[in-house]
């Protein structure tokens, strides 16, 4: 919680009506909404940049905006859509619907409020209930999708390691490299940040009044709490890992990243 200072001998300002910006804060509160609205526009920025320049795969690895390999289909090219485009779109519905990022975006791009005790545009609140804010109650289903997409990104991490689970026999039996183990980094953060939504939380053991009389739901509910406790942590860690990995698999392909020659051991 933002520990909030106003100014000596002033009277708190009501936020709603103090103007956007507008705030008797003395501590530095725009630092933390400069670093979320550039931390935010640079990652998402380099994602879509990512969807249009293709050049997703280097050997045995694939990257997460081109997962599955088999979305790249005649079809997408027909049309003129990058072939990242159903797994961008996957990404955005679930974390641009996620209770934190919701919170982050708002802040960040709306100034809805910028931080705590600051003044915000808007005098009225009409909650999440018009178009296209209405999206946002989709949140469970679009983690239903993600849960899906987390599973095929555990395959690709597996096939990173075991090529000849996807007929590449080319690249040995078994691949260890700096590639695999970027991407086995990526998919674990991934995992943290989905195990921790606040969604799979509540079903997991949100509707049950009675933790002693289903244990093994308590259970899960706790474990799932534990990650709920860092979100935020896990959202930022899984967002940058996720570009840095497309990133390195991308300068690969490109012959630029160099390291694989001295990090890779291959069984033949």
């Amino acid at each position: 919680m933002t520990n909030v200072r106003n100014a000596p001998g002033t009277q708190p300002l009501t936020p709603g009506k103090a103007g956007i910006g507008v705030t008797q804060r003395q501590d530095a509160w725009w630092a933390s909404w400069l670093g979320t609205a550039g931390g935010l526009g640079l990652l998402g920025l380099y994602a879509f940049f990512s969807a249009e320049m293709g050049l997703g795969k280097w050997g045995p690895y694939l990257s997460p905006f081109y997962s599955p390999e088999c979305l790249q289909l005649h079809f997408l090219a027909k049309y003129h859509l990058p072939i990242a485009v159903i797994p961008l779109a996957s990404i955005i519905a679930f974390r641009g619907t996620c209770y934190y990022y919701r919170k982050a975006y708002y802040r960040a791009f709306f100034a809805d409020p910028a931080g705590c005790a600051v003044g915000e545009a808007r005098n009225e609140y009409a909650g999440e209930t018009k178009w296209p804010w209405l999206v946002q109650n989709f949140h469970r289903y679009f983690m239903y999708l993600a849960t899906l997409c987390l599973i095929v990104l555990w395959w690709d991490t597996l096939c990173a390691f075991f090529p000849g689970l996807q007929g590449h026999p080319e690249y040995g039996k078994f691949n260890f490299g700096l590639g695999s183990i970027v991407m086995l980094l990526d998919v674990v953060l991934l995992t943290g940040y989905t195990l921790g939504c606040h969604s799979l939380r509540h079903l997991i053991g949100g509707k049950n009044d009675c933790m002693s009389c289903a244990p093994s739901r308590y259970a899960g509910w706790k474990s799932a709490t534990k990650f709920n406790e860092k979100h935020m942590q896990w959202a930022w860690a899984s967002l940058f890992f996720v570009c840095f990995t497309d990133l390195y698999i991308r300068l690969g392909g490109l012959g630029i990243v160099q390291l694989e020659s001295w990090t890779k051991w291959v069984m033949k």
